[in-house]
């Protein structure tokens, strides 16, 4: 194997991809077009390492936990570096700030009947939709991974409809776990009193709130996180970084990098990770396409006191992004997008008089493209941290500080 490649697979001369081969190794493997299936380990990378889940191989979840952290983090590392490069962007990229195992606060469960009743839980199979039943996740928080069992329950009684595929999107808050239920088929009509009463029934205890699309199912008390020194109680299937210390980390990055702007504008806020955070130094306009979202950071803002002004605007950056004549009195600007980026946005930032921009991504691809769109414009990307919160994933994430040249 040569390397690996964007999706964590190893790759070789073809090219053809081989999951769960590491570079230097050698690998007697069925091939179906450059896709390979490995057979036999003949050579072994002195990086291998045991995976540190017994799903792991048959999940989909991961995809490198058996990589030595090392050359691991180095990857991720390395991806950032070659979609800049594509776009001939160079910069300072620092080590990457790596989360620990057992910290995720967020996870995607997708559930199936189990034909008696009941549910299976757990990740899709990698490339396939065949569900592999978990009981253990090294990822998660253990407080998630010992729900496990009343999430099982949780979902048994969703299956009244024939083609109903319930994905359990459950958040670990403050004040105990908030799930919000989606795939469920109410073509139909919604789900039975009785259904209801059983997942009311599995939610008490630990469970603060579950709903449906939105719709409340169970309600003990409203879920909130911790976002600097505010409190949130973020509205059914609210955005939040998977992990709070990577949340933090980058949190603390945005502060540093915008430091001394006395007006700074958040654009794709969510419930407001750099928003509260600048509030306590800076006067923040705050932008995003979810009104609820929008609502619980202006809630969370006004209930914490010595705060900065803070303005929050739902509006949809897609369509009507905030222009360069609006930013006339803004220093420093956030942005964090989705995965496919904000062309849009960028140009009306490269139009703009803002000095600094504060960009972060999950995706480097989207990233690599519209930091293009500001270095044309005479920003510099000064430095980039890496994040590698989707822990043993293909995914990386990253903040970056663009500064305009001789602002």
């Amino acid at each position: 194997m040569e390397r690996v490649g964007a999706a964590g697979d190893g790759v070789a001369a073809g090219p053809v991809y081989v999951p769960g081969a590491l570079p230097g190794e050698r690998v007697l493997a069925a091939i179906a077009g450059d896709r390979g299936e490995a057979r036999e380990l003949r050579v072994r990378s002195p990086d291998r390492v045991a995976p540190a889940c017994p799903h792991f191989g048959e999940c989909g979840g991961c995809a490198l936990q058996h990589w030595r952290s090392g050359p691991y983090l180095a990857w991720k590392a390395e991806q950032i570096r070659l979609a800049l490069a594509r776009e001939r962007i160079e910069t300072e990229i620092a080590a990457p700030f790596a989360v620990s195992p057992g910290s995720r606060r967020r996870l995607a469960l997708h559930a199936r009947s189990d034909g008696r009743g009941g549910a299976n839980v757990g990740f899709k199979a990698r490339g396939t939709w065949r569900l592999v039943p978990i009981d253990v996740c090294p990822v998660a928080d253990p407080r998630l991974a010992d729900a496990l069992p009343a999430l099982r329950r949780l979902a048994g009684p969703l299956f009244e409809q024939a083609r109903s595929a319930p994905t359990l999107h459950v958040t670990l808050s403050e004040t105990g776990l908030d799930v919000e239920v989606t795939g469920v088929e109410r073509r139909a009509g919604a789900l039975s009193g009785d259904a209801r009463a059983r997942v009311a029934a599995a939610a008490a205890g630990d469970f603060a709130r579950v709903t449906l699309d939105g719709e409340p199912l169970y309600q003990a008390r409203a879920p909130v996180v911790q976002v600097g020194r505010a409190s949130v109680a973020p509205p059914p299937g609210a955005f939040l970084q998977a992990v709070p210390a990577a949340e933090a980390a980058m949190g603390a990055f945005v502060v540093d990098a915008l430091s001394g702007a006395a007006r700074v504008a958040d654009l794709y806020c969510g419930v407001g990770a750099f928003a509260l955070r600048l509030a306590e130094t800076a006067a923040v306009a705050a932008f995003d396409i979810s009104e609820p979202a929008v609502r619980a950071l202006a809630a969370a803002h006004g209930r914490t006191p010595g705060l900065k002004p803070l303005t929050a605007e739902a509006r949809d950056l897609g369509r009507r992004p905030v222009g360069a004549s609006e930013l006339k009195r803004i220093e420093a600007v956030v942005i964090d997008p989705p995965r496919a980026g904000a062309a849009a946005q960028h140009r009306e930032l490269a139009a703009s008089g803002v000095a600094r921009v504060a960009g972060v991504s999950c995706n480097p691809a989207t990233f690599a493209r519209d930091a293009r769109i500001l270095t044309d414009a005479g920003f510099e990307l000064r430095r980039v941290l890496p994040v590698d919160q989707f822990l043993w994933s293909p995914h990386v994430e990253l903040v970056g500080l663009f500064e305009r040249n001789g602002g």
